[in-house]
This record gives structure tokens, sequence and C-alpha cells, in this order.
């Protein structure tokens, strides 16, 4: 569990990054397509690591009420 924290706490600090570096290109007159490709990437596996934890933590809740 304590991976998974550390991983999102990564991978958000990577999210902000990434944002700011597409908003540098967008700024520049600069088309952003593969930066936005891997942000949206980067989401994706943000959102996966927390529904990880969300199941996680669901079925041990459902197994301590048996």
């Amino acid at each position: 569990m304590r991976d998974d924290a550390l991983r999102t706490r990564r991978l958000r600090a990577e999210l902000r990054e990434l944002e700011s570096s597409v908003n540098q290109l967008r700024r520049a007159g600069r088309d952003g397509a593969s930066m936005q490709l891997l942000l949206s990437r980067k989401r994706a596996e943000l959102e996966d690591v927390i529904c990880r934890r969300k199941d996680e933590r669901a079925a041990s809740v459902f197994q301590r009420q048996r």
C-alpha cells in the first residue's frame, strides 16, 4: 500500500510537469500532440493506481465483515 502512495505522489508530480510543458508549448504556438498523449497516459496510470487502491480497501472491508 505504501508503494501505491509513493507511486501516486510521483505520478501527480509528473502530471504537473507535463501540464506545464503542454501549456508552454501552447503559448509558444507549437503543437503539443505528443505531450498531450503522454499526459493522457499518465492520467490513466494515476487513475488505475487510485482505483486499485479503492478496490483493495473495499475487499479488505468485505473480508472483515464475514
